[in-house]
């Protein structure tokens, strides 16, 4: 399934090859977020046609809507939304976390309310694992249970066992031939991500992931919990960092050790009006753009700025037009698989270090909203 090709000299960064039934995925690789069976903005073929071949899609809101037995009638969930690529479902864990006054934790599972109707539901490893085998995805993963920040390291270590016995349970329940991660949980205690990283590695899943990593913690003490608990995962197989997506957060987590990302912020910045360029966040709303009439980044060759110019973007947004999301998401994702491509060909020459270099050197330039890459914002899975 996971071919590890080559690691870099000088960091943990790591060169692999995921097979899958659909698809063979070149790692590193960022995985575009399709929530409710769709990347919002984006047709199939787009996305399809930027290089991506892996996407993920969120059990959570596909089991409220339309429902994953509907989504098993279509022919599952590549056919429903004709996507002719990999999907990786995530198990909701994060977003019954982000329900907080909707919902109650306990060693069965989590009982919650339905944001869209109010209606009363019960997910349990067990159930989490059916929905998604019914979705029909190539990666599934076991339910968790993502702790807040800040979390007392009582309540963390409670936490991270209830995640534990979650993931033996939908290890027993796991029927299908679909891959299950695992996850490791732990906050922001070092001692804790240890533990569960030896206990998660010792399950033997065909792949693992890191959770409850970008939920409010300071950029260094995520970083901390990837460089304490991808060492103890095991080299084979390929892991997973749940839900982080600055451009200087990859890369870093890169450096580290980590294979698949996974965020909304491409697509969720591109439609509130940001660009992800060469030299950092271009906020289109700026009067600066406003008779700018060369592309957004003149460095990057995706159709959007070899054809339109930051004015007509700037034009559009202020116009409400529904043009500036989809143009912006395309080249939000056409930047973010560069980035992959990048990284992965210059792991490839050995020479991963001087690229990353490079690439925060201009990215760290000129940054419209003044931000570099942080882990605070809160992990964007919907």
């Amino acid at each position: 399934m996971f071919e590890l090709l080559r690691e870099d000299q000088a960091t943990a960064a790591r060169r692999g090859r995921l097979h899958l039934g659909r698809a063979t995925i070149e790692t590193p690789v960022f995985m575009p977020v399709g929530t409710q069976a769709t990347v919002k903005a984006m047709t199939a073929e787009e996305v399809w046609g930027l290089g991506y071949r892996l996407i993920l899609a969120n059990t959570y809101h596909l089991y409220l809507r339309p429902g994953a037995e509907l989504v098993q009638q279509a022919g599952g969930i590549h056919r429903f939304m004709a996507w002719d690529g990999a999907v990786l479902t995530d198990s909701g864990g994060y977003q019954v976390f982000s329900l907080r006054d909707l919902r109650r934790v306990g060693e069965e599972g989590v009982r919650f309310r339905s944001h869209l109707d109010g209606t009363e539901h019960l997910f349990t490893p067990e159930r989490v694992i059916a929905v998604e085998e019914q979705l029909g995805a190539d990666i599934i993963m076991a339910f968790d249970e993502c702790p807040p920040y800040p979390a007392t390291h009582d309540y963390a270590r409670e936490s991270m066992q209830r995640t534990h016995a979650w993931a033996r349970r939908c290890k027993d329940a796991h029927v299908t031939d679909t891959l299950l991660f695992g996850i490791v949980q732990g906050s922001t205690y070092a001692d804790l991500r240890r533990e569960s990283a030896e206990f998660i590695a010792s399950l033997d899943f065909p792949g693992n992931a890191l959770g409850g990593i970008s939920v409010g913690e300071p950029r260094e003490a995520m970083l901390e919990a990837v460089e304490v608990a991808a060492p103890l995962l095991p080299a084979h197989k390929p892991r997973y960092l749940m839900g982080v997506g600055m451009p200087l957060d990859i890369l870093d987590a890169v450096a580290r050790g980590m294979d698949l990302f996974d965020c909304v912020l491409p697509t969720r910045m591109g439609r509130n009006g940001t660009a992800f360029t060469t030299y950092g966040r271009a906020n289109i709303k700026g009067a600066r753009y406003r008779e700018e009439f060369g592309p957004i980044d003149p460095e990057c060759p995706c159709a959007v700025c070899q054809r339109y110019s930051a004015a007509y973007l700037r034009h559009l947004y202020k116009a409400g037009e529904i043009l500036a999301a989809r143009l912006l998401t395309y080249h939000n994702l056409a930047f973010y698989a560069r980035l992959m491509e990048g990284i992965r060909a210059a792991l490839d020459a050995g020479r991963f270090s001087a690229f990353r270099q490079e690439f925060e050197r201009c990215y760290t330039q000129g940054d419209d909203d003044g931000d570099s890459g942080t882990a605070g914002a809160g992990q964007p899975h919907s």
